[in-house]
């Protein structure tokens, strides 16, 4: 008898649905997935849900597992957390984290899958993809012992930054957002909160994850001269101005990019994916990282809650999705 799952696909831009879709029974060297949590990474899945991938990038932003082509139909998403039911004898059983759609099943190959911690809730493993971008984007800006620092944009990516930068020894670290109810999530985290306006200035390094132009603008003007703004925001379609006049030059600013589909510079010579991966779930024994939890939904309300979350109606970060048994 054919063995099927359940799959949360967008149909078309602003639409989605729940199929069932076959599932293949696991060969050699390959495992089969029964899901436990994933994750709505709220920025990315929205531009995709509203089918605001640009063209120019259809494969850039193609999710590892990905069914489908932008704008839909189209099977997205990346943050999973499962149990192996079947596979080798040493991921038998376990939990794993895997880079893989909302869907109840699924069969992929061993090394695809990264084992959670066992100090680590399978509920809050989900994070392990967001964080993994917010490792890379500290070693692509090198902040060192007491920097000054500003993370511009209080969503998923930008609190998760924030995060590991706590860790940095002597560091003033602030979270900025125009959301005042994201200090709570700040004070969670163990860093400072302020309104754009009310930014900390003279900063050597700013993360900017706000995906705004007033953000990236702000960004700059929080800098200390020769200072570096690391831009994390996808902006998707949209076109973004970015004020290079007045002292921009004078002062000597950076702007230079973060993205995490290639390991780091700094560290792509001694470090892996899997190395990358293995680290993010290993920060995430920390149960500061349950601040970024802001909700919990069932996998069969997706198609309504997507709708609600690109609409707006959510104020969310990671929102996540419990499957039911069997």
């Amino acid at each position: 008898m054919e063995r099927s799952a359940r799959a949360f696909w967008l149909r078309e831009p602003g639409e989605g649905e729940v199929r069932e879709t076959p599932l293949a029974e696991p060969g050699p060297g390959e495992v089969l997935v029964r899901s436990l949590y994933s994750g709505v990474s709220r920025g990315t899945e929205t531009l995709v849900f509203r089918g605001g991938v640009p063209v120019s990038q259809h494969q850039s932003m193609r999710a590892p597992f990905q069914e489908g082509e932008f704008p839909g139909p189209v099977k997205y998403g990346y943050l999973n957390v499962g149990l192996v039911e079947q596979g080798p004898p040493e991921l038998l059983g376990r939990t794993v984290f895997c880079l893989y759609p909302h869907q109840t099943r699924y069969v992929v190959p061993a090394t695809a899958v990264t084992p959670v911690p066992d100090d680590v809730p399978a509920g809050r493993a989900v994070l392990a993809g967001t964080v993994e971008t917010a490792v890379n984007a500290v070693w692509d800006a090198g902040p060192q012992i007491g920097d000054r620092i500003a993370v511009v944009g209080a969503g998923m990516v930008g609190c998760s930054v924030a995060a590991v930068l706590a860790g940095v020894p002597g560091a003033r670290v602030q979270l900025v957002d125009v959301d005042p109810s994201r200090a709570a999530v700040a004070e969670a985290l163990g860093v400072g909160f302020a309104h754009p306006d009310a930014a900390e200035g003279g900063c050597d390094l700013v993360v900017h994850a706000s995906a705004t132009e007033a953000g990236l603008a702000r960004s700059l003007e929080l800098l200390e001269p020769e200072g570096t703004v690391v831009e994390l925001s996808w902006y998707g379609d949209r076109r973004v101005s970015l004020p290079l006049g007045e002292a921009f030059h004078s002062r000597r600013l950076v702007v230079r990019s973060s993205q995490v589909g290639t390991v780091s510079p700094s560290r792509r010579t001694r470090r892996t994916y899997a190395d990358r991966m293995a680290l993010a779930l290993r920060l995430l024994a920390d149960p500061v990282y349950d601040a970024l939890v802001t909700g919990e939904s069932d996998f069969e309300e997706l198609p309504l809650l997507m709708k609600e979350i690109a609409g707006g109606e959510r104020s969310v970060l990671c929102h996540r999705i419990a499957y039911r048994p069997g």
